[in-house]
């Protein structure tokens, strides 16, 4: 049975269930649920105090000494939280957008986008304020193949050095000397407050974000319609429609958890461009186009970027891995 949630003349605030929220423990995931609960509650003044926050420790979580590619990729951040959400136990799971799987689990759905933050990344590093000015064989820090690999593309003297964790854990290797430079979302430095002098914006030309960087989405049962009013409420269109062009080219792609993949969907009133990306993992080959039309028409060009791209990369760059 679906709960409901909405306001009703004959149901007070304390006959309405709490609405079960889960996230993972993360300060930046925890900033995030914060950031959806307060405004749901601003869209809904009965649901003050009737949110629980749910922390579910994710297998990415636990695992923080590989690539996400060798453990199966970035859908080990939500697939625990996916499974409590089907099985009834949550009412709503809130996801930094880019560690969604293409295809997600089956009865769930992106009910909501809240507005998007700055999609690009930062680099960080007291030497050099940009990819070109790392010192040669600069040691640099990250676990994400889309990040390695257009540095690498660019910078080939580069040494990847495998660096996880939260915000606070690699700011900490980076500050201790482990590597000399990484790369992190702008995104989540703003989320978390953080104002580090020693970063650096990089433009999209020079760093292609991830597909639905910067953005935040709320997953929920697809059969739930008032979990779905809710949320809906607190949608941003434009967010949702960029998202929506961003995941067409990475369906379109299929590539496997080794590919690297890039994109990234602009809408400016009803005119929206996409570009993407893919790669070699090692850098040595780049394949990166854009298209162009209205909003409306946001998942076909996603999909049709993405399979123009997949014409253009080797076969083996998609094999299952």
């Amino acid at each position: 049975m679906v709960a409901q949630w909405r306001h009703s003349a004959n149901a007070g605030r304390r006959d309405r269930p709490a609405l079960r929220l889960g996230t993972r423990g993360s300060p930046l995931a925890l900033a995030q649920a914060a950031e959806v609960a307060r405004r749901l509650v601003a869209a809904d003044a009965g649901l003050r105090g009737r949110i629980e926050t749910v922390v579910v420790r994710t297998e990415g979580d636990r695992i923080q000494d590989r690539r996400l590619a060798e453990l199966g990729g970035k859908g080990l951040f939500a697939k625990e939280i996916e499974a409590l959400l089907q099985a009834g136990a949550l009412d709503l799971a809130v996801h930094s957008a880019k560690d969604l799987e293409t295809r997600l689990a089956d009865g769930l759905t992106i009910a909501c986008v809240l507005p998007r933050e700055d999609p690009r990344d930062v680099l960080l590093c007291a030497r050099a304020r940009s990819l070109g000015a790392l010192p040669r064989g600069a040691r640099l820090g990250t676990a994400s193949l889309r990040r390695s690999a257009q540095a690498l593309h660019r910078r080939p003297d580069l040494e990847i050095v495998t660096l996880r964790g939260n915000v606070d854990t690699r700011l900490g290797k980076l500050h201790a000397g482990a590597v000399d430079a990484t790369v992190l979302a702008l995104a989540g430095l703003r989320r978390l407050g953080r104002d580090d002098p020693a970063a650096s914006v990089l433009e999209v030309a020079d760093m292609l974000p991830a597909v639905g960087q910067g953005a935040i989405a709320v997953e929920c049962r697809d059969r739930d319609s008032g979990v779905r009013d809710l949320l809906a409420d607190i949608d941003d269109p434009a967010s949702s429609t960029c998202l929506a062009a961003e995941r067409a080219l990475l369906a379109a792609l299929d590539g496997s958890c080794r590919t690297p993949v890039a994109g990234l969907a602009v809408l400016d009133g009803d005119a929206l461009s996409i570009e993407g990306l893919v790669a070699m993992p090692d850098g040595s080959a780049l394949h990166r186009l854009a298209r162009a039309g209205r909003a409306s028409e946001g998942t076909a060009l996603g999909a049709a970027l993405g399979g123009a791209l997949r014409e253009l990369a080797p076969p083996e760059l998609f094999a299952a891995g």
